[in-house]
């Protein structure tokens, strides 16, 4: 295991996928456990205080984008008395794997969700689609969700072919629908990009009186990466600890767009692209002054283009 200095949690990267597995394994031990649940999936246990983050994660996403190639869900409880469960698929499986289910059976059986005063679930696409799902474990909890798939079940959602290996996966068995499944829920927020069709398509299906929809236009395909690079990933959990999350909330949370260059280069396209070129001048400016942003070539390109037209 990599060294590192005492009461750091080490860095995983650069480790083969096998060695970084074993790696991961101490570092879960010293917190709960780490273990298999089959062969395509892992579970990792932190044992805290009486609140309980749930996250659910991809190989391929903690490996390449998390800090130290750590869990998200250990970066969020860093410094925090929260207790953390993250269920991690190895591969692009939508965690549609009978010793998942069972897994989670064994959790019900045996009353873990009931030692927590709180349960907040989160996941980020496929593993949002896995929280929302796997939510109705712990009745009365908080999911929040980003760009969460309903199903990939082609009868209910035949216009979204962006994973055709996953077509003749069965979703009509247990947890399996994601919007039925967040019924037990005491709250639900599912974020997304309303110009992202499919997004926006899928997130229609959540429709329940709990269920409130925070739209982050000009976002594209990775609002949970923006999110955490914003810094507004954390505060949103936090609020859902302390049940202030609300849509209210986290629009104010959301003004830190205005000073995120992925966001203004997003919106300067997207005004470009519909003619609407005074705006996108004026979006390029704000993104110079407030991110330092080297944009002043385009500026010019929008403000010739807007006096041709003139």
């Amino acid at each position: 295991m990599p060294h590192s200095a005492a009461g750091q949690t080490p860095s995983l990267q650069d480790l083969a996928f096998e060695d970084w597995l074993e790696a991961l394994d101490e570092v879960a031990e010293e917190r709960g456990y780490f273990q298999p649940v089959g062969p395509n999936h892992s579970a990792l246990f932190t044992d805290r205080d009486p609140v309980l983050l749930v996250t659910f994660e991809t190989v391929e996403t903690i490996r390449n984008e998390c800090e130290k190639a750590l869990p998200l869900g250990f970066d969020l409880v860093e410094g925090k008395d929260w207790s953390q469960l993250c269920l991690m698929a190895h591969s692009a499986s939508w965690f549609r794997d009978k010793a998942v289910y069972a897994y989670f059976d064994r959790l019900i059986d045996d009353g873990f969700f009931e030692d927590f005063d709180k349960v907040v679930f989160y996941g980020e696409g496929m593993c949002g689609y896995a929280a929302a799902s796997f939510s109705v474990a712990a009745p009365g909890a908080t999911v929040i969700v980003v760009q969460p798939q309903a199903t990939l079940d082609p009868r209910i959602t035949e216009w979204d072919r962006r994973y055709p290996e996953m077509r003749r996966e069965d979703f009509k068995n247990r947890y399996g629908y994601a919007p039925d499944m967040i019924e037990a829920a005491e709250k639900a927020f599912v974020v997304y990009d309303p110009v992202e069709a499919l997004d926006a398509m899928h997130a229609a299906l959540f429709n329940r009186s709990h269920v409130s929809k925070l739209r982050c236009p000009c976002f594209g395909r990775k609002i949970g990466r923006d999110l955490r690079n914003m810094g507004i990933l954390l505060p949103l959990i936090e609020q859902a600890f302390e049940d202030t999350l609300s849509e209210q909330s986290f629009y104010k949370l959301f003004r830190a767009r205005r000073e995120y260059f992925p966001y203004l280069r997003h919106l300067v396209d997207r005004l470009e692209d519909n003619d609407h070129l005074r705006f996108a001048a004026a979006a390029c400016r704000h993104a110079i002054i407030h991110t330092g942003a080297s944009l002043e070539s385009r500026l010019s390109a929008i403000e010739k283009s807007m006096s041709e037209e003139a």
